[in-house]
């Protein structure tokens, strides 16, 4: 007996699980904390001050007014854009001797999400260096190119230890047999 062939209406695409993750693999929005959120706010502001070269107070009330903004962490978003921008020259300073290129070769995608680490690194000591790793790799999954997570991953794990040792160096102790 020959089957009839389904209806383009019955074939769907498989179901997504609800674990809080897209099928790229990137969180979904909803399952994001205020701080994850302030840093994608951040990071967007970043980039606006890195490509747009425009004024702080400009790209903090403009980011102000996106959607969504209300569900960050603001204190946490000041801290990282005011300290980025602040400090960018010292922050390129740790940075550049971890890459491979030259810094204007950079994406400004991954070299903002590389201030974001490491500022949080040396001023945001409430936050583990591995969540700081995290972070920073899933907002380079999530906007960077690629494979630009895997470049920020790289560098940042080569600066912490310098910025972080003593937990760095308990965190690797207990980690291995």
């Amino acid at each position: 007996m020959i089957q009839p062939k389904p209806k383009s209406t019955e074939i769907r695409p498989p179901r997504q699980s609800r674990t809080g993750l897209t099928s790229t693999g990137a969180r979904k929005a909803g399952s994001k904390s205020d701080r994850s959120r302030a840093r994608e706010f951040a990071l967007q502001a970043l980039y606006q001050k890195l490509v747009g070269k425009n004024e702080v107070a400009d790209i903090d009330a403009f980011t102000r007014d996106l959607a969504g903004f209300s569900k960050s962490d603001a204190v946490h978003f000041d801290a990282l854009l005011h300290g980025c921008t602040e400090q960018a020259d010292e922050l390129d300073a740790l940075l550049t001797p971890l890459l491979d290129r030259k810094l204007a070769e950079i994406s400004p995608i991954e070299h903002a999400v590389m201030w974001i680490g490491a500022y949080e690194f040396q001023h945001c000591l409430d936050v583990p260096w591995r969540v700081v790793l995290n972070e920073c790799i899933e907002l380079a999954k999530e906007f960077g190119g690629t494979d630009g997570h895997k470049y920020v991953n790289a560098v940042l794990n080569g600066l912490a230890p310098s910025l972080r040792a003593a937990e760095v160096a308990a965190d690797r102790g207990h980690a291995r047999p």
